[in-house]
């Protein structure tokens, strides 16, 4: 049977904190469709961890989020701004343009999953014209899909020249608790001149949650009949927020993503193979050719090849010491 506890931190189950949550909060009635006690209460924990006063949704998944927030964001015949290899861009099947009605996405390079600033003014200085999409919207990662995490100074670089050509922000957080376990400031999020913030549960430990975060308030106008027309607005709403209560109220949000880094950086110091990325929250990108990945999955560790070429090895809040070690010793053998 494959071990799939390196393939993603998707593939990890739900954590305490949020299971309890949902059962402590599963009694008695409340009203619908996010305007209950619980939702509301989930609402306050995740302003008061920004320090910003902001409005709040909870969807049930990353790609809504995003999605969705894009389509605010933009026009059918507009485009939004990512990294070539930004998760809006590789892995959610043209959603942006689902919800979008059209709305297109345009690649930039850059390091490490990090947009070239270079890459955003040349775009950013390009004429509008009638047979291409022009940018309406940026869109960042962070921690970005390769594992590394934008510094504070880095993202107000990029979104000073956004803000300077008109664009509104968008910025995925899917592993957003990881880029905080990295030494990212939350609270200087509210000084970036971000619009909508998407701050990542299911990855974190909650059963299937994600966070939209709208600083720019004038965005949350008829925004609940959106996530209606786009299936996330549940009747039952208070199932997607009450994980939120019981880690943001424990602390585990962020203490199981710290674990989740350490794991990381233990698996880093016995990996064999080259690591061609920094190591900055949990998640490591190796150069690794198919004899020896093939071998590994033999020995029963299911990794696959990212969208660079290398291989991915993703750790989670459940990822034990002892199943690095594990991962450690099957690496050394097939090295």
């Amino acid at each position: 049977m494959a071990d799939y506890s390196f393939a993603s931190d998707n593939t990890a189950g739900a954590c305490p904190e949020a299971l309890e949550a949902i059962v402590a909060h599963n009694g008695g009635f409340t009203s619908g469709y996010g305007t209950d006690t619980v939702t509301a209460k989930a609402a306050d924990l995740v302003r008061a961890m920004l320090d910003a006063d902001a409005d709040v949704r909870f969807v049930a998944s990353g790609t809504a989020a995003n999605a969705v927030s894009c389509a605010a964001l933009c026009r059918p015949f507009e485009a939004v701004l990512a990294h070539e290899h930004a998760h809006i861009c590789t892995d959610e099947t043209g959603a942006p343009g689902f919800f979008g009605q059209g709305l297109g996405l345009i690649g930039l390079k850059g390091a490490s999953g990090k947009i070239d600033p270079a890459e955003l003014d040349a775009i950013l200085d390009r004429p509008d014209v009638s047979y291409r999409q022009s940018p309406a919207a940026l869109s960042l990662t962070n921690a970005t899909e390769y594992g590394t995490v934008y510094s504070i100074e880095q993202v107000r670089a990029l979104t000073a020249r956004a803000k300077a050509k008109g664009l509104p922000v968008h910025l995925d957080g899917a592993r957003l608790a990881n880029a905080a376990a990295s030494g990212f400031d939350l609270k200087a999020l509210k000084t970036l001149d971000i619009d909508v913030l998407i701050v990542g549960g299911t990855k974190a430990g909650a059963s299937l949650s994600e966070a939209v975060v709208l600083f720019d308030k004038t965005l949350s106008r008829r925004f609940d009949a959106r996530l209606k027309q786009a299936g996330q607005l549940p009747s039952k709403g208070r199932f997607l927020s009450a994980p939120w209560i019981g880690m943001l109220e424990s602390g585990a949000w962020l203490d199981l993503a710290r674990h989740a880094n350490a794991m990381a950086q233990k698996l880093a110091a016995l990996m064999p193979f080259k690591i061609r990325h920094a190591v900055q929250a949990n998640a490591l990108f190796v150069e690794m050719d198919d004899g020896p990945l093939e071998a590994l999955r033999a020995s029963g560790f299911f990794v696959y090849r990212f969208t660079d070429g290398t291989v991915r090895f993703m750790c989670s809040w459940a990822t034990t010491e002892e199943s690095v070690e594990r991962l450690g010793e099957a690496l050394k053998a097939v090295a």
